[in-house]
């Protein structure tokens, strides 16, 4: 059994190919999860349907939530990884975003560190409508049959995984502005000791 269904509490991403009914085929599979939803074949805590743009950005298209407290895609699992995989958090999803998370979370394997995050930003591709989802399931199997009738491709990580991640990735955020910030102070007074230097050199001239 793949160790991403070993969690019942999973965020899912459902991608879809090439189809032009990809947009079509992404409201369904809401749609679908929600039906299944209605049905208790499965609890759903967030879902989104959300696009990528030319210049990276994510767009949530239309959502569904069955937290009281979380109005919108702006909260919850969901909005935090729209934040992170689309905004301007998404750098950190790069090259260096494994490193720097790994020097937080004391991890020796930096693949394994950054796979949950890369993994599901890499699967909502650039100009192509996927499903974003936080799901209780009871096995892999009732959402897998429902998104394949629609050609749509399920990828699975523990909820537990993802909130590390993302907390991980929010403090990385933290410490590059501070980093940033500090720069600029020092080459602040960098610059203000080399003009009293100059004043100085020009006074005893």
């Amino acid at each position: 059994m793949s160790p991403d269904y070993l969690s019942r509490d999973n965020v899912l991403v459902v991608s879809f190919g090439e189809d032009p009914q990809n947009d079509t085929n992404a409201y369904q599979a809401l749609t679908a999860l929600k039906e299944l939803d209605s049905q208790d074949q499965i609890k759903i805590a967030g879902a989104a349907v959300v696009t990528r743009d030319p210049d990276d950005r994510l767009d949530v298209k239309s959502e569904v939530t069955n937290d009281p407290i979380v109005g919108t895609a702006s909260g919850g699992i969901i909005g935090l990884l729209v934040g992170v995989i689309g905004g301007p958090l998404g750098v950190l999803v790069g090259g260096t975003y494994g490193m720097v998370v790994g020097s937080l979370f004391d991890i020796d394997d930096v693949e394994t560190t950054e796979s949950v995050l890369r993994e599901i930003s890499d699967q909502v591709h650039a100009t192509r409508t996927a499903v974003l989802a936080q799901v209780t399931e009871q096995s892999p199997e009732v959402i897998d049959a429902a998104m394949e009738r629609l050609g749509g491709d399920v990828t699975r990580r523990p909820v537990v995984e993802v909130e590390e991640e993302i907390a991980a990735a929010q403090e990385a955020q933290r410490k590059a502005e501070s980093e940033a910030r500090k720069a600029a102070a020092h080459a602040k007074a960098d610059e203000l000791k080399s003009k009293l230097h100059r004043a100085e050199e020009r006074a005893a001239a």
